[in-house]
């Protein structure tokens, strides 16, 4: 059982003891302690609401019911949207005037977990600091329940994701009429969980009617590993060249990363989603800034300076990319993991957005998904971790890295980021586990791992220069 309690949310297993996993005692404890925090933020007997969405997944409706009582017993008001996706909760708190939102979602975890992501008024994921209020309140136990006849009340609503497509539609440059036109053949795959339901409703609305559905069954039973990456996708790969498809989709459990298979059924790549629909938001935004993570690739960078703008890297964390698009005005940004922000529509990373756009990018494009993926540098990231023993100084390994490199750019935003050129590597310390993650890139496969095994024998090198304790 596993129970990790961090300032993003609360996630972990279901079931075991409370404190272990997330028990129904763990769900309510810190539930309490959310509406609590909401609750010291607006004046004494304020009326509040909260929105709760929640994906697939078969703890879901428990989990829910939990949440929604509790919120209830504090006197706060639940509008429940129901099956929905994590960037439609998103977009609904705003819309209702919420003073926040929870949703229920383990994300790209197996079935066996689930969380409780935690959302502000603007619909955004609360900051650091705010999660560690709320942390503290949960762990005090500093939460008191509503008299009988101030219990909050709950409505249920299942028109959001109606509402969510129909603002997609309506940005400026989403192409309907292009995506209708090139009659593309589409296969599905949303893991059995809400996408399901979303990703063919977008679809049906932009204009597409060849869609083939695989695992669109919102029953929460998860028929491969729910993370989208390339090992877990071989069946999607194989039915898009079967059935002679343009393209495939792939979504996780809450919607909110994107990826994509070619009509030969290759690899899209997940960290070139973003780049694909920068490279289209772009061409009608010239000199529009974009923002990626510091372990993204550098292809963003690319498109983004072919178009006269800036990028900028933000620390690893949706909060962090989202807080510095906006303080340079970013026209769209995101995460190399498939996940897509569009400030038009709002800031949180949302697949379905990413569709429309995408399409439109392909239709407009008019040649096939793999020639489109071909426009860009095809970089490869290396990823690797070097485990450390507990009585290894991490401050002292990075400080010296950092002195050996000194000649080149160096970015300590978040751990340490070495640029060589057009190749780049990052190290950044584990907050969970005795471990430095080694991220590297280059044009070259061969030559981003040698540049991670070249800094992991640095690190390696100092640690044994470290005097034993």
């Amino acid at each position: 059982m596993t129970l990790i309690k961090s300032i993003s949310g609360i996630r972990g297993t279901i079931g075991g003891k409370p404190g272990e996993g997330l028990s129904p005692v763990d769900v309510v404890k810190f539930t309490a302690a959310y509406g609590t925090w909401l609750q010291q933020r607006h004046s004494p007997g304020a009326t509040l609401t909260v929105v709760v969405g929640r994906d697939a997944r078969i703890s879901g409706d428990m989990v829910n019911r939990l949440v929604s009582g509790t919120l209830i017993g504090l006197g706060i008001n639940v509008t429940d949207v129901g099956l929905s996706t994590t960037p439609t909760v998103e977009m609904a708190v705003p819309m209702e005037k919420a003073a926040g939102g929870i949703i229920l979602t383990a994300s790209h975890n197996p079935k066996q977990w689930n969380a409780l992501k935690l959302l502000n008024e603007k619909g955004e994921f609360i900051s650091a600091d705010d999660g560690q209020t709320v942390l503290d309140v949960a762990e005090r136990e500093d939460f008191r329940f509503a008299e009988v006849t101030k219990l909050g009340k709950i409505k249920t609503d299942d028109t959001y994701l109606d509402k969510h497509i129909a603002s997609i539609l309506k940005m400026k440059w989403v192409n309907k009429d292009a995506i209708a036109a090139a009659n593309f053949k589409i296969v599905v795959d949303a893991v059995n969980s809400s996408g399901g339901i979303a990703v063919p409703k977008l679809l049906e609305a932009l204009g597409v009617q060849q869609v083939h559905k695989l695992y669109c069954e919102p029953t929460g039973d998860f028929p491969h590993n729910p993370e989208p990456l390339p090992e877990h996708l071989t069946e999607i790969s194989k039915v898009v060249k079967k059935e002679r498809a343009h393209l495939g989709i792939v979504v996780d459990p809450d919607v909110d990363r994107l990826a994509l298979v070619c009509e030969d059924g290759d690899m899209f790549g997940e960290e070139y989603t973003l780049v694909a629909v920068a490279d289209y938001v772009l061409k009608h935004n010239k000199g529009g800034n974009t923002v990626s993570n510091l372990s993204s690739t550098r292809a963003l960078r690319d498109v983004t300076e072919k178009y006269g703008g800036k990028h900028s890297a933000a620390a690893v964390g949706e909060v962090n990319v989202v807080e510095m698009m906006k303080s340079v005005n970013a026209v769209i940004g995101g995460e190399g993991n498939g996940g897509v922000i569009v400030p038009e529509l709002h800031y949180g990373r949302d697949a379905l957005a990413g569709i429309a756009l995408f399409l439109s990018h392909l239709a407009t494009f008019g040649k096939s998904t793999s020639m489109l993926r071909a426009t860009f540098t095809n970089y490869h990231i290396s990823k690797n971790k070097i485990e450390l023993t507990a009585d290894v100084n991490v401050d002292e390994v990075l400080s010296g890295i950092e002195k050996k490199y000194k000649k080149h750019p160096i970015n300590k935003v978040d751990g340490l980021k070495i640029e060589f050129d057009k190749e780049w590597v990052h190290l950044r310390r584990s907050n969970t586990e005795p471990i430095i993650r080694i991220y590297s890139e280059s044009e070259s496969e061969t030559t981003a791992e040698n540049l991670a095994k070249k800094i992991m024998q640095d690190i390696r090198e100092l640690i044994k220069k470290q005097p034993a304790e």
